[in-house]
């Protein structure tokens, strides 16, 4: 049972608590006690192995391929790649990464990707130390593919697991059907009496136990049947790899796509699990069945004879139920036309039932015989049902449920991907793939939700020593790995709608993490790798018990690490672990090494898309990134500088880095921000500096120079002006306009300002003027022009330029201003935030208190502290040193007198999180 971790506790109250676990570690033991075995010997803390980490499988030819070194050299390191001969093939030296906060390692990293010959038998050497082998191949991928997908067979109830589909090895009798010793599936009681039994056979016995759990059933089911309905939507995907005869499991070819056929295994359970007509609580959904008392290890499914219970109904679980049964109904529409129209019948009197039921919540503390799978917050489920309900029928009432819920429009990403028990994400995905009835600059906003959260995801990474794109924090929770495939699934969504490397780059990565690239050397992925996971918590799957079963089964895919260590023997073996090295393959240790179907339904979706993506080569990038902008300096010491500079933008590889250059082209300094601080420079001199941004496919653009003196020595220090205010446009006609701004600052003199034409990477200046106002004339009528601004003071230095202003000389656009807005602006800011660890959210607020509409709006605020905006929604963020802006999105420009519009963002900070005290709006202050 994968219980709910405990950064959902802290943003939504929802972790069921230490009494569950408590209570699950003495029934274990107990159950221990009872089948008259004895715990194994407790395992030594897990050894780290090579110091060289791999993807001990195979890098996919055309995918990056990286290693990781530990190592605690401050100089690179050589490195040398060896073929299953020992010759050697590939050479070159490390790049020293640094010390590594998730592991506690000092690594180097060891990029190979120049190597792409397809074979078998490499090795990596480094450091006097070598590397397991591998293979650079992508047909391991297209087999864990299937095998990840086989889990699900495997783990089916009410059915005989047969030979001629698994092997011997694996097959088994059909668990819970009512045949001795088993009381059955067929007729089972609720544990309070409510008057009926029902049969809920079949179904997916969810984890290393033998319960049924409809709201960890519910995301699994949807990531199979979303993982063939991406296929029917996304130009270029392999319908054909999840479609009939391809997996081995008694279903194939009866003219249904496979993938379909098992996530139909779980979804007639889902149904059978509604309470019937007539009854109390009819049309809601109950929350789990399991046995009375948790199952001992080992048992059989088929010899399990505990009684069998229904735990009562939830809204959590009615509403999963809905929102699978309606994602099931257009999809089996086409092929099963009378199972549609009853699946989409259950999960209209479901979301009914819901409605009428908001509040019936899971006890957090049911946890016997069963997880407890609490969850007190259910807007998030609500949601993701109307969605469901609202992309199959198209109807009004659920498409107000969708576009009146706070989760629209990607909000959910805001805080996090998507798990068991928070599913707006799922309901943000369904909406983005399928053509539905919504506009679609909403569908695109959602979209950009999804990229944002992949760009989060992405800045997180280039942090890390291990490729695990997880959430923020540095705590690894139960069920991390799922977490972090599901994290890559939404990596692999924002290459479907970008077409940027820089994503499909980070999926294979992430499966690097899993088959070997992290600090333990461990392939969570049984059947995978040299050091594979073997002893997973299962109750048949249980060879380390019971020498007659069988270990985990290729594709079965370990929860992994979990520093919180809630299992007796990884609080024995791993106190004081670092977050990625919190793993034993050990059956007992449940908090780390169980397995489950919302995890494997997880690595499902990943794999089948990266295995698709393996067929052929990302696209060329034949385009440098955007010019950075001019660096401006501050903290000008005698032997130091901190330079800025605004960001580039590259739509293909994305923004890789950026150099710091001397006059001559030397690097001084690199960074992944867009601030460096250049050191070792000699007081009282003057340096020309240059940056220079980097992009995935090693192309490259250079900013404009700047000029600046390093203190001492007695000569002052002219410290260039502070960027201009946005400009606004006032007094549009079909040749002119004119253009007002905030002013700049300068500790000497300003001594005028260039207004620059931006058209495309060039801008060319087109007035000058000695006030923040200009008046451009000449214009084209029915043109489109774009403006920024920079200020120059007495010693000839350039501010940064100003954001852009957009303005359109047609004459259908409606008339602008006449006059420039009063020196105080009519508008009021509020800013709120919520801090975790060295992590916050902030809500803002803008209201504009004046008399006039806005057609746009740029904020501003500078933040007091080292705080950065790491992640934004309802609006473009940007941030320069400590100075930030927010420039309004396509859909909240507009904004009425009186109105107001909400934005926020996540960011990061360390000591005090101290809140802006001054904003701007269109540069100028508010209340």
């Amino acid at each position: 049972m994968p219980p709910i971790t405990r950064e959902r506790a802290r943003r939504g109250g929802r972790l069921s608590g230490l009494a569950a676990t408590a209570a699950r570690t003495v029934a274990v033991v107990a159950a221990l006690t009872v089948v008259g075995g004895t715990a194994p010997a407790a395992v030594a803390a897990p050894d780290p192995g090579t110091p060289v980490k791999v993807n001990q499988v195979a890098y996919v030819p055309g995918v990056a391929k990286v290693a990781t070194l530990v190592s605690t050299s401050t100089a690179p390191v050589a490195w040398t790649l060896r073929d299953a001969a020992g010759r050697t093939v590939a050479e070159g030296t490390s790049t020293v990464k640094g010390a590594d906060a998730l592991s506690g390692d000092r690594t180097h990293l060891i990029d190979f990707s120049s190597y792409d010959t397809p074979g078998t038998g490499y090795v990596l050497s480094a450091g006097g130390s070598s590397s397991l082998p591998f293979d650079i191949s992508a047909d391991p991928l297209k087999k864990l593919r299937y095998d990840a997908l086989a889990f699900f067979y495997h783990q089916r109830s009410g059915i005989a697991i047969e030979a001629q589909y698994v092997g011997s090895t694996y097959a088994r009798a059909a668990g819970h059907l009512g045949v001795a010793p088993n009381q059955g599936d067929t007729s089972v009681p609720c544990r309070q009496s409510c008057g009926y039994s029902l049969d809920v056979r079949g179904g997916w016995y969810d984890a290393g136990d033998q319960g049924k759990y409809v709201v960890n059933g519910g995301i699994a089911t949807w990531q199979l049947q979303n993982a063939y309905e991406r296929t029917l939507h996304v130009d270029g995907a392999d319908r054909a790899a999840l479609g009939d005869g391809t997996l081995a499991i008694p279903e194939r070819a009866n003219g249904v796509p496979d993938v379909l056929d098992e996530a139909r295994w779980e979804v007639d359970f889902l149904l059978r699990m509604q309470v019937p007509t007539g009854r109390t609580d009819a049309g809601m959904v109950h929350h789990k069945m399991h046995d009375e008392n948790w199952t001992g290890i080992p048992t059989i499914p088929s010899q399990d004879a505990q009684r069998r219970i229904l735990a009562p109904v939830s809204t959590a679980a009615t509403l999963n139920m809905a929102a699978v049964a309606a994602q099931a109904a257009r999809l089996w529409e086409p092929y099963d036309a009378t199972f549609a129209a009853k699946a989409l019948s259950a999960a209209r009197t479901a979301y009914a039932a819901a409605k009428a039921n908001p509040n019936r919540i899971a006890s957090a503390t049911d946890g016997t015989g069963g997880g407890a799978y609490g969850d007190t917050s259910v807007t998030d489920e609500f949601y993701w049902a109307a969605a469901e309900l609202y992309a199959t029928t198209g109807e009004s009432s659920y498409r107000a449920d969708v576009t009146g819920s706070s989760f629209y429009k990607g909000v959910s990403f805001a805080q996090r991907g998507y798990d068991w028990g928070w599913t707006g994400g799922l309901g943000d995905t369904t909406l983005a793939l399928v053509p539905t009835g919504l506009p679609a600059a909403d569908v695109a906003a959602t979209r950009s939700a999804i990229v944002s959260f992949a760009d989060a995801a992405l800045s997180r990474l280039a942090n890390q020593a291990y490729p695990a794109p997880n959430n923020a924090g540095s705590v690894y929770y139960w069920g991390s790995n799922g977490q972090v495939a599901n994290n890559a699934n939404a990596l692999a969504l924002a290459y479907d709608f970008t077409g940027q490397a820089k994503y499909r780059t980070a999926v294979y990565g992430a499966l690097d993490y899993f088959q070997g690239r992290n600090p333990l050397n461990q392939s969570y992925v049984a059947g995978y790798g040299e050091k594979a996971v073997r002893n997973v918590h299962h109750r048949f799957w249980a060879n380390q018990n019971d020498a007659s079963l069988p270990i985990a089964p290729p594709g079965s895919f370990s929860g992994g690490p979990n520093s919180e260590l809630q299992d007796p023997v990884a609080a024995a073996e791993l106190a004081g672990c670092a977050a990625q090295k919190c793993f034993v393959d050990d059956i007992e240790a449940y908090s780390v090494n169980e397995v489950a179907i919302n995890w494997n339904s997880a690595l499902a979706w990943l794999t089948a898309w990266a295995a698709e993506q393996a067929g052929g080569q990302a696209p060329a990038d034949t385009t440098a990134p955007s010019t950075p902008g001019t660096p401006v300096a501050s903290a000008v010491a005698d032997t130091s500088v901190t330079l800025t500079w605004a960001a580039s933008t590259d739509a293909e590889s994305g923004v890789a880095g950026y150099d710091v250059l001397d006059a001559a082209g030397a690097v001084l300094a690199t960074s992944t921000t867009t601030s460096a601080t250049v050191s070792g420079l000699t007081a009282d001199t003057a340096y020309t500096f240059t940056v220079r941004a980097r992009n995935g496919a090693g192309l490259a653009s250079t900013s404009a120079p700047l000029t600046v003196r390093t203190t001492g020595g007695g000569t002052p220090v002219d410290a260039p002006p502070s960027t201009p205010g946005t400009p606004a446009a006032f007094n549009v006609t079909a040749t002119g306009m004119t253009l007002v701004w905030a002013a700049s600052t300068d500790d000497v003199r300003v001594a005028g300002y260039d207004v620059l034409q931006v058209e495309g990477a060039a801008q060319t200046v087109v007035a000058t003027s000695t006030t923040p106002s200009v008046t451009i004339d000449g214009l084209a009528a029915d043109g489109v022009y774009t403006f920024v601004v920079r200020a120059r003071d007495s010693a000839g230095q350039l501010s940064g330029v100003s954001a852009p202003v957009t303005v359109d000389t047609s004459p259908r656009i409606s008339p602008s201003p006449t006059s420039p807005p009063p020196s105080t602006a009519s508008c009021k800011v509020t800013y709120t935030a919520s801090s975790w660890g060295s992590g916050f959210t902030a809500a803002v607020t803008v209201t504009n208190t004046g008399s006039t509409a806005w057609s746009s709006w740029q904020l501003g605020f500078t933040f007091p502290g080292d705080q950065k905006v790491t992640q934004g929604w309802s609006a473009t963020w940007s941030q320069t040193g400590a100075t930030v802006t927010a420039t309004n999105a396509a859909w909240n420009g507009s904004l009425a007198a009186g109105g107001s519009t909400s934005i926020g963002f996540n960011g990061s900070y360390s000591g005090t999180n101290a809140a802006p005290t001054g904003f701007t709006v269109n540069g100028a202050a508010c209340s």
